[in-house]
């Protein structure tokens, strides 16, 4: 199978420290990727590198066909139109409805203004959120805004989808229909890179796990025994 991601001998940098060193790994198109780590181990670094908001200075990346050494500053957007990212603190506008929050990712990107509404309809109701249009943020809950953010992200129909951090700070309910949502997207051929803390997902929505720790990238057997999991995690 062609690798979704491409990562070959990358090393990941912020100016000129050195976050994350000699990452080799081929991620498969429609693979559920958790990243794991302490506070501080990389893993926003990463996803940041993924989406050429940090330069890639050692080593090659490949991902919905763009080698992030070579892109070009006029091709990002370009790249981010393939990739749907997904913010722990929501980032939508607080003066806008959901419509209008949705609205700019289209009119942005070169969609007909004719075709908005119903794509804007089609993403609400695959997050279980019909109707919401013409709220405000600060009218929905958090799990409701972290759907809606779900949501812009599906607009442009991804290959990749980037998550950092979406079930931070919700209880339990919430984060399951958070991981109920991306499990379904991963089951239409998405490829999901989400990186957490809520160790419980882990067991409860089994997948590939990479972990991140004192520069390295390690992958955990995704089998290992429910009792054996926070430890191994913690290390």
């Amino acid at each position: 199978m062609i690798p979704g991601i491409a990562v070959n001998n990358a090393s990941i940098y912020i100016e000129d420290k050195q976050i994350l060193r000699n990452i080799n790994l081929n991620i498969a198109q429609g693979e559920f990727i958790y990243l794991i780590g302490k506070v501080g181990a990389g893993k926003t670094s990463f996803l940041r590198t993924l989406y050429a908001d940090l330069p890639l200075q050692k080593g090659n990346i490949v991902i919905a066909n763009y080698q992030l050494k070579k892109i070009q500053r006029a091709d990002i957007p370009l790249l981010r139109r393939k990739l749907g990212i997904i913010f722990q603190d929501f980032q939508l506008l607080t003066d806008r409805t959901v419509q209008k929050n949705l609205s700019f990712v289209l009119e942005s990107t070169g969609w007909d203004k004719k075709d908005i509404p119903l794509q804007i309809e089609k993403v609400l109701t695959n997050v279980g959120l019909p109707g919401v249009q013409h709220k405000m943020p600060h009218e929905l809950s958090g799990g409701q805004q972290q759907k809606v953010v779900i949501a812009r992200a599906l607009l442009n129909e991804p290959e990749v989808i980037l998550a950092d951090e979406p079930t931070g700070n919700m209880d339990p309910d919430s984060a399951n229909d958070i991981m109920r949502i991306l499990t379904e997207i991963k089951q239409n051929g998405k490829t999901i890179l989400m990186a957490t803390h809520n160790y419980s997902l882990l067991k409860k929505y089994p997948a590939r796990i990479l972990r991140l720790d004192a520069g390295n990238v390690y992958e955990i057997p995704y089998h290992t025994p429910d009792s054996d999991v926070p430890n191994l995690l913690s290390l």
